[in-house]
């Protein structure tokens, strides 16, 4: 059955027309209309989370953790509806979308046996000793919830980073309330995932305030959110110039507050030399499988690729082949394709070429370009991330200034090395360069998938997102949206419950 989208903000519980709207702009599929947010909107959704506040933010565990169990699945159950309406408006293909329904509601899962299991409140005691001189006090630490908190819908995973995605689960997980601006290129697909949060709300009688969806189609939304004087942190997936900009709006606040915000990377690939003399063909089809990934859509895209010289034109050779096999592919908004097409070009006007393409409306097709380490440490722009397929290839002369290029990087989400047992040497180099500018460092694989688990960290040093010790993928998450607090010979019956004898 065909779903139709409502069209309408949900403020805390309330569906409610706008003044004005936009259509969407799918890729397939009907258009429809959406009402547009404003100020007074949000002035409405955040008051309500700070009334929610007050009773959400000292609910239990046990109650947050079956709040959460029933958003996954309310979207499992409309999983069918959840599909349809996602592959129309990002031009994603169904089997992507169910991965990512999958990963959307298996972090919601995984959050909620996280605060179940309870070790992320880092809890601490320190008894009292009276008969010390001077005295110690009974002193008791907990993480507690900071308040309400905005989250930022993402272009490329309208699921995974968006509406009840990452920074939701870990937000709602820690206690916090949530007001969603909903991303205009898949307002439908928010729209139904605020549906099911709205469903899970009225199923375990949580207040109504504890989550609201606005749909926005301008800044001034997004700008009325951050600087709201009630939201305590944001989080923000997209862009390096719209994410600095609501960076800077959360450090010009009266009260300035954190923003979580994960803004681009080139993640960059060192193909490290026996590795490259002994599977140099594999990689390079491996590189461009990943690259060319869903239209090379991913914060994770291996976009910077770094080789010795000496091999390189067999490796290159074999790049143009399988790059040049790639088919057009739809991209999340004609905007987006525009922008890569123009990003492609610049590279393109920079570098030799390897691969290039024409592509047309919102399509796009590889382009691979080539160039020296000397001219990439020399030109900044050959080093800015392009949103899609797109690669850039460096050679070095040799293993100085394959270290020399690594120490030149900006920050970035992922570092990936291809090596074999014979490049250890040059790898252990390379490891205390590269740990200090990503926040993940590989061997013998790809960035382009980011598993959801404990262990992860999906962040890095800016521009890769603007706070270093944060990431917005894994139950780390949670520690964003907490503060600790130390109580000092307070009553057990006065202490939250779970620092209690």
């Amino acid at each position: 059955m065909t779903y139709t989208p409502k069209g309408k903000h949900l403020i805390a519980g309330e569906w409610i027309d706008g003044d004005k709207t936009f259509a969407s702009s799918p890729a397939h599929g009907p258009v429809h209309e959406f009402a547009s947010g404003n100020e007074g909107l949000v002035d409405r959704a955040v008051w309500a989370a700070e009334q929610a506040f007050e009773v959400y933010g000292y609910t239990s565990r046990a109650e947050r953790a079956a709040f959460l169990d029933a958003i996954a699945d309310e979207i499992d159950a409309r999983g069918d509806d959840v599909t349809e309406i996602g592959t129309q408006e990002s031009g994603l293909p169904a089997g992507r979308l169910q991965g990512e329904r999958g990963r959307t509601t298996g972090q919601l899962r995984l959050f909620a046996q996280h605060i179940r299991d309870g070790d992320y409140l880092d809890r601490r005691h320190d008894g009292a000793l009276p008969d010390r001189q001077p005295p110690r006090p009974d002193l008791r630490l907990i993480q507690r919830p900071i308040g309400p908190v905005a989250v930022f819908g993402a272009s490329n995973f309208p699921l995974a980073f968006s509406t009840a995605g990452g920074d939701t689960a870990s937000a709602l997980a820690a206690g916090c309330p949530v007001v969603v601006k909903g991303h205009p290129a898949h307002p439908g697909t928010g729209e139904i995932i605020a549906e099911a949060i709205h469903a899970a709300i009225q199923k375990t009688g949580m207040p109504a305030g504890v989550f609201s969806f606005i749909h926005g189609d301008s800044n001034a939304v997004g700008k009325a959110l951050v600087e709201h004087p009630l939201i305590k942190a944001v989080g923000f997936t997209g862009s390096l110039r719209g994410g600095r900009a609501l960076f800077d709006l959360c450090a010009a606040r009266p009260e300035p507050i954190p923003f979580y915000g994960e803004l681009g990377s080139i993640n960059p690939c060192f193909v490290l030399p026996e590795a490259l003399a002994t599977r140099g063909a594999q990689i390079a089809e491996g590189w461009v499988g990943s690259l060319t990934l869903f239209a090379g859509q991913f914060c994770t895209n291996p976009g910077l690729l770094v080789l010795p010289a000496d091999g390189a034109d067999a490796f290159v050779d074999t790049a143009a082949r399988a790059s040049d096999a790639v088919a057009e592919q739809v991209m999340l908004t004609h905007d987006m394709a525009q922008a890569y097409r123009d990003g492609a070009g610049r590279i393109g006007d920079l570098a030799a070429t390897v691969t290039r393409t024409e592509s047309h409306g919102r399509n796009a097709r590889p382009n691979v370009y080539r160039t020296t380490a000397d001219d990439f440490l020399r030109d900044h722009a050959l080093g800015e991330e392009v949103f899609g397929p797109m690669g850039l290839i460096v050679t070095v002369k040799d293993d100085d200034q394959m270290i020399d290029l690594a120490r030149g990087l900006e920050g970035q989400l992922t570092a990936t090395l291809q090596m074999d047992d014979a490049d250890i040497p040059l790898a252990a180099r390379l490891m205390p360069v590269l740990e200090r500018k990503a926040g993940r460092v590989l061997a013998n694989g790809w960035p382009t998938g980011v598993e959801v688990a404990d262990a992860m960290v999906h962040g890095g040093p800016y521009p890769a997102s603007t706070n270093f010790g944060a990431t917005s993928v894994g139950t780390m998450a949670i520690r964003r949206f907490l503060r600790p607090v130390s109580y000092q010979n307070i009553p057990d019956a006065l202490l939250p419950e779970d620092l209690r004898d």
